[in-house]
């Protein structure tokens, strides 16, 4: 195989259904969103780790859905009529945890979706339990709200999750560098997020083909390097 100098090429997250790597610990998760119009209430949480695949999963609901996207961090009272005209994502609803105002409109979003006859996934890191939600009448509807939870990946999806990543950077490394990897890191999703971005810097920095020593260099260096 030839070598691969690091180029500065753009990031082409794939986020469509087929791209979606579908193992054990997402399975349900992603059979529940292809289920959707069976939602109870015609509402789901969506809930895992960090990099999981909350995300992507989000798009393709969204995508089979009509459905917009938006940042919990981003609600305001006054839009709250527009957007629930359609069925609608509201990502991160933990990073509100310390907004009232936020969680005010996500709370009228929340019954005016619902009563427009719209459907709304709601996506966020851990339990419901744990997202700090303050409004009581908010709280209440999370909890009461159906949920699929995508767990901590296994070898082999982890395997093809760090294949993936490279792969949306463009990226071609030898064979033996995944497995090199997959032996050596912490065993999350955040973890392949950080190390597959650390591997694009240094071989940028470096002019040098990502190999097993460049991740090597990097996975000694991981504490500093891949944040």
């Amino acid at each position: 195989m030839a070598e691969q100098l690091g180029l500065d090429l753009p990031v082409r997250t794939a986020r469509g259904r087929d791209d979606f790597l579908v193992a054990p610990s997402n399975a349900m998760a992603v059979a529940m969103i292809e289920n959707w119009r069976n939602w109870t209430s015609s509402k789901m949480i969506l809930s895992g780790p960090e990099g999981a695949g909350k995300t992507h999963l989000t798009h393709v609901w969204a995508d089979a859905a009509q459905a917009r996207i938006i940042q919990a961090t981003t609600l305001k009272v006054q839009d709250v009529p527009e957007l629930a005209k359609g069925c609608i994502a509201v990502e991160d609803v933990p990073d509100i945890a310390n907004n009232p105002e936020a969680q005010t409109a996500l709370f009228h979003l929340h019954n005016m979706v619902l009563a427009e006859g719209q459907t709304l996934l709601l996506t966020g890191t851990g339990a419901v339990a744990h997202w700090g939600i303050t409004l009581p009448d908010l709280e209440s509807r999370l909890r009461g709200t159906l949920e699929a939870t995508i767990d901590a990946p296994d070898d082999a999806l982890l395997s093809a999750v760090l294949v993936k990543l490279l792969s949306d950077r463009q990226l071609m490394p030898p064979p033996e560098v995944v497995p090199y990897l997959l032996k050596r890191m912490d065993r999350s999703f955040s973890a392949a997020n950080r190390i597959v971005g650390a591997l694009d810097r240094e071989s940028l920095a470096r002019q040098r083909p990502i190999t097993r020593s460049l991740a090597a260099l990097v996975l000694d260096n991981r504490d500093t390097d891949t944040r």
